[in-house]
């Protein structure tokens, strides 16, 4: 190879590390949810974990923190632990957490018998991008987190891993 070819060839690569880089450190924020978003999500039901059809109506009346996932994702699952933690914390307090993973059913099977999660975890496979989609999450990006106050109105979108000072002060607020 001649070194012309060569040097164009290290400049596009240098030129898309920089666009990589630059998307990569940007924070983009969810767009506004559809209006009819939480309306949709009530009259969805979803396979949980043992194949059991979970309708969101069963949530109807909470607040429900609402986790798109998937278990390919290190974000998403660094901040499980703290879900845990979160819901045992909020346990008599109407809220509930619900994850709604975006994986196959036996990956999300087998890894909420290895991490013990105590909160339901209902399988959507891509059908959950559409969902969060609904929520203003245009870029699929994961994990994505809905607050939903017991009215059924949405009072926070979250897009990457949480923090969850903030989520607890949310909470906090309603």
């Amino acid at each position: 190879m001649n070194k012309s070819k060569l040097l164009t060839f290290a400049a596009i690569a240098i030129l898309f590390t920089a666009i990589g880089a630059y998307f990569g450190a940007k924070h983009f924020n969810p767009a506004p949810a559809e209006d009819t978003a939480v309306a949709a999500l009530m009259r969805t039901s979803l396979p949980d974990t043992k194949n059991q059809q979970r309708a969101f109506t069963e949530w109807k009346g909470k607040t429900l923190l609402i986790n798109f996932w998937a278990t390919w994702c290190p974000p998403c699952v660094e901040e499980m632990p703290e879900l845990v933690e979160l819901q045992a914390d909020m346990a008599g307090r109407n809220v509930q957490i619900i994850g709604i993973g975006i994986d196959s059913p036996s990956k999300i099977q087998q890894f909420s018998e290895k991490l013990q999660i105590s909160y339901p975890l209902l399988i959507a496979g891509m059908q959950g991008t559409e969902l969060s989609r609904q929520f203003g999450n245009q870029a699929g990006g994961l994990p994505f987190t809905v607050l939903i106050g017991p009215d059924g109105k949405i009072r926070q979108t979250y897009l990457g891993r949480l923090d969850m000072k903030k989520v607890r002060a949310d909470l906090a607020s309603l």
